[in-house]
Parts: C-alpha cells; sequence; structure tokens
C-alpha cells in the first residue's frame, strides 16, 4: 500500500512540474500546451508501447518449439498469479536480461534475451519471469511508460523555453527576475523530472520484486538471477537505446560513476537483501 501511494505522489509532483513549467516557460497558454502534448504522447504511449519497445530492441517473436522451457515456466507462473499468458519475444542478444511491455494483462509481452535463455537455470529464469508478470499485473508498465512521457514533454517545453529566450522573449518580458526565473525553471524542471522519474521506476522494482518472488514461490532463485545478470552486465553493456533502458530488469547500461546515480534501477545488492529476508508461504 505503501508503494502505491507513494507512486500517485510522485505521479502528481511530476505533473505539477510539467503545469508549472508550461506556464513559466510558454506563457500564459502555457499549461494548455503543456497538457495536449501530454495527452498526445501518453495516448501513443498507452495504445503502442508494446509495439515501440520491440521495434527498439530489435525483439522478434519466441517459439515454443526454440525454448520450450520458457514457455513451461511462463505457463505455471501465470496461473500462480492468475494472469493470461503473455507474448514471449526474444531479443538477440547474449547479456541476460528481460522487460515487459504493455497496456495491460491482456495486451501484454514479456521479451527474454538469449543470454538469459542460456545462462540462468529453471529455477532462476522463474525468478526473472514472475518479477516480469508482477509488473503486468501491478500495472507499473503504464505507470513508468507516463512517467517517461511527462519528462520527455518537459525536455521538449524546456527546449521551446530556451527557443523563446534566445530569439527575444526575455526581453519583451522586461524584468530581469522573471528572465532568471525562467532560466531556473528551464535547467531544473527537467532535472526534477528525471529524478521523480527515478525514483517512481526504483519504487515499481522493489514492489516487483515482492510479487514475483510470491507468484514463484522461491525468492531465491530472483536473488541468483539477479546477482548474474549484474554482473555480466557491468562487464559487457549492452547497445541499446537509452529510453528503453528502465523497462529491463536489470539496467542494461554501464551504472559506473555519474550514471549510477540516475539509474532509475535500485542496486542489485539492496534488492537481493530484501528478496532474502522475505518469506513466502
Amino acid at each position: 500500500m505503501f508503494n502505491h501511494i507513494k507512486t500517485m505522489f510522485l505521479m502528481i509532483l511530476l505533473t505539477a512540474i510539467l503545469l508549472v513549467a508550461g506556464e513559466l516557460l510558454l506563457g500564459e497558454g502555457g499549461i494548455i500546451i503543456a497538457l495536449v502534448v501530454a495527452i498526445a504522447l501518453n495516448f501513443f504511449a498507452y495504445w503502442y508501447s508494446d509495439k515501440a519497445a520491440i521495434a527498439m530492441t530489435r525483439s522478434h517473436p519466441l517459439y515454443e518449439s526454440e525454448a520450450p522451457e520458457v514457455y513451461e515456466a511462463m505457463r505455471e507462473l501465470a496461473a500462480n498469479g492468475n494472469l493470461p499468458m503473455p507474448r514471449i519475444y526474444l531479443m538477440p542478444t547474449d547479456q541476460p536480461n528481460a522487460f515487459a511491455a504493455g497496456r495491460n494483462p491482456a495486451n501484454s509481452v514479456i521479451a527474454v534475451t538469449r543470454g538469459l535463455v542460456r545462462m540462468l537455470n529453471q529455477e532462476e529464469l522463474k525468478g526473472v519471469l514472475a518479477h516480469e508478470l508482477a509488473h503486468i499485473r501491478n500495472r507499473d508498465i503504464l505507470v513508468s511508460t507516463v512517467a517517461a512521457v511527462i519528462a520527455g514533454a518537459l525536455m521538449v517545453i524546456s527546449r521551446f523555453g530556451m527557443y523563446g529566450i534566445m530569439f527575444g522573449g526575455g526581453r519583451r518580458d522586461g524584468h530581469p527576475a522573471l528572465l532568471l526565473i525562467k532560466l531556473a525553471a528551464m535547467i531544473l524542471a527537467p532535472l526534477g523530472a528525471i529524478l521523480i522519474r527515478m525514483a517512481i521506476s526504483r519504487t515499481r522494482e522493489y514492489h516487483a520484486d515482492a510479487t514475483g518472488a510470491s507468484i514463484s514461490r522461491h525468492p531465491e532463485g530472483l536473488a541468483s538471477a539477479l546477482q548474474k545478470m549484474e554482473k555480466y552486465a557491468r562487464q559487457r553493456p549492452l547497445q541499446v537505446n537509452e529510453a528503453t533502458s528502465h523497462m529491463f530488469i536489470v539496467n542494461p547500461l554501464s551504472a559506473k560513476g555519474l550514471s549510477g546515480l540516475f539509474s532509475t534501477h535500485p542496486p542489485i545488492k539492496d534488492r537481493v537483501k530484501r528478496l532474502r529476508d522475505l518469506h513466502v508461504a
């Protein structure tokens, strides 16, 4: 319950930042422009997020004859979670990883990488698939998509505000203090959106770990899989569009240095500890 309340609060805060930034940077009609942009982007994200994710990761359908162990595990877990069987895709990369996409349980996909199928044992595979099913059951896909879209809309609005200042908008306002406020909003609003999106994603990952452990009834399988996947990802980061990195169960990019501070994924050691502290009936 706390995770749901926290996520709702963060989403409201993110929307408020969008509206305030729209008015500050684009003038009196900025709120309306911000809302229209957000609604249009959210409409596209709601209906086509799964197709976009599959296309951007170059995934293709995985047939049962190619990976019967994946289908066997998925049927068992879907039954445990009282969920419909998602469509299963394969991402052609050796890095072990997985993601879920889709607007609701009836229209969802789970993509696994070639490396995941090869490297994990059956209990670890079940742990990862259960985690992705948890994202589907908890409607995390929609939440993370909306958060990403609002953050993207803020970036667009900030860019328009920058062009307005560059081409004379600041001089027409006539007040230096207002110009400073606009400059601050142009810098801080996107940064705030990134931080809030990161907090939402991290909250949902912890929740999906716990829900997935309940579905698989074996937390150690997911804990062991996370450790294997992180070790491989650190050694060989995946060449994938950064816009899709938040969808994966483990950050597919390098999380070293400053990039680790802004990662949408919580530290693996914290996730593993929480999983091993769970007591699943």
